[in-house]
Parts: C-alpha cells; sequence; structure tokens
C-alpha cells in the first residue's frame, strides 16, 4: 500500500520547514531505500516564473528545497536543485526571485537547466514522445525528487508533483506538448523518468488563476510520499478536489504509476479532512471589464480549454487589448456544424483545442490540447496587436 505523510509546520522560519519536512520524510519510512551513498539526486522545485512575491504560493520555497538537501547530504549523496522555468522564462531571474541565491552563497548547487548541456533521454513507452529533450544532469541523476507547490493551474486544473517535472524538459518541448496534449505529455515524463520521491509545498498555496496569478492560500503543510499519483491524489483531494476529476493524475493512474483511490493510501499524520481547504478553480475567475463576445460550448468541453481561454482574456487584458473580443464568437469541445451561424466571417470565428478542428473551414483554429494562452490572444487580435504572455519574453510570444 502506498503511503502519504501530511505534516502541519509550527510556524513560518526556516528551522519550522526543515522539521516538518524531516518529519514528513520520517513517516513515510526515511529514504535510506531510494538514496545510496554518492547517489546524484536532482530536487526539482517548482520555479515556473516570477508571481507576485515569493511567498504568493507561485514558487516552491527555497527552504523546503535546503530541508530536502540537507536529509540528501546527510545520507551521503549529493544533492542538486535544478529546474528550467516556463518557456520564455529566464530561470535566473526566478531563482533570485524566489530566495534560491541565497542557497547558492551558502554552497548549495542550485541549477539553471537552460543554461546547461542538453541530452536527449529515451521515452521508449511513451504515448506522445519517445524522447524527452532534456538535460544531462536529469540524464545522469540517479534519483529525482519532484517538489512543486499546492496551487489551481489555468489549464491542468491542478500542478502538483506529476506535472511539475515538465520543468525537466527544454522549452522547445513544453510548446509542442500543447499541440500534442499536455496531460499525456507529461505522464510521458514520469513514465521516462520515474522519480522516487514527491515533496509537496503545501505551506502557501495559489488558488484562482494559477500557476502565476492566483490569489495565496495559506495551509502551512507538507505532504511526502514515494508514489507520485498518491502524493497527488491526496493533495488535489485537500484542495477540495475529487482526485479521479484530475486528467493527470487518472491518466498516470490508469498507466500504472501509482494509486488514486484514497481509501487504499496509507495517510499518515493529519487527515485529508482535518486540513481540507475547497481552493477557488481557475474557472471561478471573476472576468470583469470585458466586452460582449459570444461562446459555444459542448457539454464535453474538457476544463484544460475553458481555463485557457479566461487566462487568455485576462493577457489580453493586462495589455488593454480586451475590446478586441468584441463580436467575436468562441467555439470549445466538439461542437457539432449546426450549431455555427451561418452568417459569420470567418475572422470572427475561433475555434479552440484540437476537438474543434473538424469545423477549421469556418473560422480560425487554434490548434492545442490545451492551446497555448498566446495563440489564443494572437487568434483574436489577428494583426490588429501583438501581445506576449505575461509572464513570458517577447521570444516565446512569437514562436
Amino acid at each position: 500500500m502506498s503511503t502519504v505523510s501530511i505534516v502541519k509546520t509550527n510556524g513560518n522560519t526556516e528551522k519550522d520547514i526543515d522539521i516538518a519536512v524531516r518529519k514528513s520524510v520520517e513517516m513515510i519510512g526515511g529514504l535510506k531505500d531510494i538514496i545510496k551513498p554518492q547517489n546524484m539526486v536532482l530536487i526539482n522545485p517548482n520555479l515556473v516564473a516570477p508571481g507576485k512575491d515569493r511567498l504568493s504560493g507561485a514558487v516552491t520555497r527555497y527552504e523546503v528545497c535546503k530541508a530536502i538537501a540537507d536529509i540528501v547530504k546527510e545520507l551521503g549523496a549529493e544533492p542538486v536543485i535544478a529546474e528550467s522555468s516556463a518557456a520564455g522564462v529566464d530561470t535566473e531571474k526566478v531563482i533570485e526571485f524566489a530566495g534560491y541565491d541565497k542557497l547558492r552563497e551558502k554552497g548549495y548547487k542550485v541549477v539553471d537547466l537552460k543554461r546547461s548541456a542538453r541530452q536527449k533521454i529515451e521515452c521508449k513507452n511513451g504515448m506522445i514522445v519517445q524522447a524527452l529533450e532534456s538535460w544531462e544532469l536529469v540524464a545522469k541523476a540517479d534519483v529525482i525528487i519532484s517538489v512543486p507547490v499546492m496551487k489551481t493551474h489555468d489549464q491542468t486544473e491542478v500542478t502538483l508533483g506529476i506535472k511539475n517535472l515538465k520543468g525537466l524538459i527544454h522549452d522547445s518541448q513544453k510548446k509542442k506538448f500543447h499541440q500534442l496534449g499536455v496531460m499525456q505529455g507529461v505522464v510521458d515524463i514520469n513514465q521516462c523518468l520515474k522519480p522516487k520521491l514527491t515533496i509537496v509545498d503545501g505551506i502557501v498555496g495559489q488558488e484562482g488563476l494559477g500557476p502565476i496569478f492566483g490569489n495565496p492560500v495559506k495551509l502551512g503543510l507538507i505532504i511526502a510520499s514515494k508514489d507520485p499519483v498518491a502524493a497527488d491524489s491526496v493533495g488535489s483531494a485537500i484542495m477540495g478536489y475529487d482526485p479521479k476529476d484530475i486528467k493527470i493524475t487518472k491518466i498516470a493512474y490508469e498507466r500504472g504509476l501509482g494509486e488514486i483511490n484514497l481509501d487504499k493510501i496509507d495517510i499518515k499524520g493529519e487527515s485529508i479532512e482535518d486540513v481540507k481547504h475547497r481552493f477557488k478553480r481557475a474557472s471561478e475567475t471573476e472576468l470583469e471589464g470585458v466586452p460582449p463576445f459570444t461562446k459555444i460550448e459542448d457539454a464535453a468541453a474538457c476544463t484544460g480549454c475553458k481555463n485557457t481561454l479566461i487566462s487568455a482574456i485576462m493577457d489580453m487584458k493586462n495589455d488593454h487589448i480586451e475590446h478586441l473580443l468584441e463580436g467575436k464568437t468562441i467555439v470549445l469541445g466538439p461542437v457539432s456544424e449546426e450549431k455555427i451561424p451561418k452568417d459569420i466571417k470567418k475572422e470572427d470565428l475561433i475555434l479552440l483545442g484540437k476537438c474543434t478542428k473538424h469545423l477549421e473551414k469556418y473560422g480560425t483554429h487554434v490548434m492545442g490540447c490545451p492551446p497555448n494562452n498566446i495563440w489564443v490572444v494572437n487568434a483574436i487580435a489577428g494583426d490588429r496587436a501583438k501581445v506576449a504572455r505575461r509572464y513570458a519574453t517577447e521570444e516565446d510570444a512569437n514562436d
């Protein structure tokens, strides 16, 4: 039976967090079974992009990774904290923003993967990729530890340990995943790299329009498990979700990567019910000050495209071009041809995701599962405006 620990921190200091992390690890049987002397252990935090501040729930707290690194050192192994931020984001800037530069000053190895040597990693049983565009450091790691922060996500509903490993592939492949299928792609990464441990930073999570622009949720929790699916299942349950409603978690379970059923998981420490807090969903973000537009949505439309549309509109508001939405009709899900207005202009009909490809002769089709936000914005704006995602560079916007 898979084991997951849920531990409350008694405070917010580095020492408090260290104690909580150590307790969470002890509750799942320690790490001697997965970490051996001389092993190189890659610790992968979530450093997707700068948020409002380092304690807004957008990035993994450096104190959590420091505690893990110290445990790894005590086992005679070499800890390396490594990450590549979102496509188009300078990882070094996020490292500084999140305080990981302080760890460097103390002698901890913190690596910006985007500035290290690249290497392909074979992924034999991948559903959408047969090789990961990754880095030598990832390929050489004896043990990979995923250290996400607990938060909602504008495309995948939540982002926890499984989704977190997307930071171990190159920007070019991250973008391709949006064309080929993010959910299956992320599970491919986990199936290929086989993370041995997940430690979720639930000290301050983020709800609403995550992974960057949501609102902080103070929970004071550390969650740990050697089963990535069980860790995510417990994490999402604490956030008020049914784990089976989280597509990435369900796919990982169906592909044999771990346990999703809460009644088959041995939960140590706090109970889910005692610490549960319903996170506001990305889909519940209020779109104020947006001009009238039409949405045609099939009942089978997934949360990926629904949430992506909301996030794309927020990007437009940020660039003060939300007026370009007026008069547009946006289609989500496998809508039938009969529901498409007969007199609509092709440039006014925006078709989101692979489920609408059969309608592309009627409008502007945005491929992806789900599409990248910026592709949606560009389809709506056409040649009337040039925009970039709020936390990405101009280079990313043009890809």
